[in-house]
């Protein structure tokens, strides 16, 4: 079974912003910065 890029990237950034985090503050940048990533995941999956 292939695994998707966008998947395997998105538990490690969950995965990070879940060790990362230590304020509700923070937990909002870290949801934002992994919503970018996975966006620009996609952008590079869809481009190719």
């Amino acid at each position: 079974m292939k695994k998707s890029p966008l998947l395997i990237a998105g538990l490690g950034l969950l995965a990070f912003m879940t060790s990362a985090c230590n304020t509700v503050e923070g937990a909002g940048q870290d949801v934002e910065a992994t919503g970018e990533e996975i966006e620009e995941t996609a952008e590079e999956a869809g481009a190719s």
